[in-house]
């Protein structure tokens, strides 16, 4: 993991302790599609698979998920986001990750949906987009 007073991957500005790290943790729910997408994204970043599979629908989700240790995620934009807020029930967040392994460097461009589950946002499924 990170250390809490370090800056969150998800790009946010905040601390990983302020921003990403309470919802890794179970402290803290996403409040937004947004929100949870970008923590999904720390945790990708970080290494968290039982994060990501957890925030994953579970009519999705896969039953396991294997991360590439040597794939560094090294910067996210968010591009838009279309509902997804505190009193909506379905959202899209479309977003491009940047990425390194070895010598090779690329792109993840994806337009993602979420929904809430029992309460809780969870990622759905998501378009690929050309990087």
């Amino acid at each position: 993991m990170t250390d809490a007073a370090s800056r969150c991957p998800c790009g946010s500005g905040l601390a990983y302790g302020e921003c990403c790290g309470p919802l890794h943790d179970g402290e803290r729910r996403a409040a937004t599609a947004e929100q949870l997408m970008r923590s999904r994204y720390s945790a990708f970043a970080l290494g968290d698979a039982d994060y990501v599979l957890a925030s994953w629908h579970p009519d999705t989700r896969p039953a396991t998920i294997e991360l590439e240790p040597d794939l560094v995620w090294r910067r996210l934009d968010v591009i838009g986001t279309s509902a997804g807020g505190p009193f909506d029930e379905r959202g899209v967040v479309e977003f491009r990750a940047v990425w390194r392994q070895g010598a090779q460097r690329g792109a993840l461009h994806e337009r993602s949906r979420f929904e809430r589950v029992g309460g809780l946002w969870r990622y759905r499924d998501g378009d690929l987009l050309p990087a």
